[in-house]
């Protein structure tokens, strides 16, 4: 069998309604790509026959995976368990991607591979928002260079409204094992370990300035739904405490400081999320985790603490009393006007 370039892990629970729609886009790409659908025990649907029949339709291009519910972090670890690509890429099952700009990619990823590699490419992604006029497209073309093999050190300043997700990012697949990735079970908003854990691990990176990705919101039921986010919210903090716990263990001493400094950033984010949700929420006890939140991070780590906690939004999301807490509300949804995400 052909070495497989890409692997694309589709993650599905109950999915019947768009998962197609992502299969299709992928399908073009032909022979390069390991497409792995990923049923995570669905149950109400036909998610698990339609995985079998595209596997038996398409057998040197799909495989599909059966396993009890694990939850989202689970189905990616069973994709890169899987994987026989040498490069992973995770895609939602209610997203799709440009299937011509998946195939550039594909392209100039067997390309690179008679020039050494890379650890991690980078493309575009569209924000698909429900109801959106025009469409959010995240790049970075003033961040990386581009089509050129680089390291963090020539990474330039990201602007409050650019960032690293799932949706945009490519690893080796060994890269991957070897830094001992595993996300959590039963466990909402793992993407952002998945965009986070592995970076230290990345040393050779590439950027191709390629609209790739079509990340669709808008859902009632979506994950990123501000409602469902409080009633999930001791999730977001097991991810942010997962986070604070992998940032305080790693040693920066030997890496690049502009790596620490994105990754800080994308810690302070993460951060900031949990703590405006809990704002929200506005009972006691989701005040005292709050509190608990950033104990956590001052206790793991007193430097880091004291960047976060004293930077604006640190500042911002601890205003005392049910007045600063409204400020603190206020300036949230100014910010989500302004950057545009859910």
């Amino acid at each position: 069998m052909k070495m497989k370039i890409l692997t694309v892990a589709i993650p599905c629970y109950n999915s019947e309604d768009y998962m197609e729609k992502c299969i299709q886009s992928i399908l073009p790409v032909g022979e390069d790509v390991e497409i792995l659908i990923v049923d995570d025990g669905s149950t109400k649907d036909r998610t698990p026959q339609i995985a079998d029949e595209y596997a038996a339709k398409y057998p040197d291009l799909i495989k599909a995976v059966h396993q009890e519910n694990g939850g989202h972090g689970e189905a990616v670890n069973a994709g890169l368990r899987g994987a026989s690509g040498l490069y992973y890429k995770v895609v939602d099952s209610d997203d799709w991607v440009n299937t011509r700009g998946l195939a550039q990619i594909v392209k100039r990823l067997k390309e690179l591979e008679n020039e050494g590699g890379v650890d991690m490419l980078l493309a575009n992604f569209v924000y698909d928002k429900v109801g959106a006029l025009h469409k959010k497209l995240m790049r970075f073309k003033n961040v990386f260079p581009r089509n050129e093999v680089f390291t963090w050190d020539e990474m330039r300043h990201m602007r409050v409204t650019q960032y690293i997700l799932m949706h945009n990012i490519i690893y080796r697949t060994d890269m991957l094992r070897q830094c001992g990735l595993e996300l959590p079970k039963h466990t909402f908003y793992v993407d952002n370990i998945f965009a986070f854990q592995p970076l230290p691990y990345v040393k050779r990176l590439y950027y191709m300035d390629v609209n790739l990705y079509h990340y669709f919101i808008g859902r009632e039921d979506q994950s990123v739904n501000e409602s469902v986010m409080i009633g999930r919210i001791d999730q977001q903090i097991r991810v942010n405490k997962i986070m604070i716990d992998e940032m305080a263990a790693q040693d920066f001493s030997d890496k690049s400081a502009r790596l620490k400094r994105y990754m800080t950033i994308y810690l302070k984010n993460v951060t900031t999320v949990t703590s405006i949700m809990l704002i929200i929420s506005g009972t006691d006890e989701a005040l005292a985790k709050k509190k608990d939140v950033w104990a956590y991070l001052k206790e793991k780590d007193g430097r880091l603490y004291r960047t976060i906690r004293w930077g604006l939004f640190g500042i911002v999301m601890n205003l005392p009393g049910k007045i600063g807490r409204k400020g603190s509300v206020l300036a949230y949804k100014l910010a989500q006007k302004i950057v545009g995400f859910n």
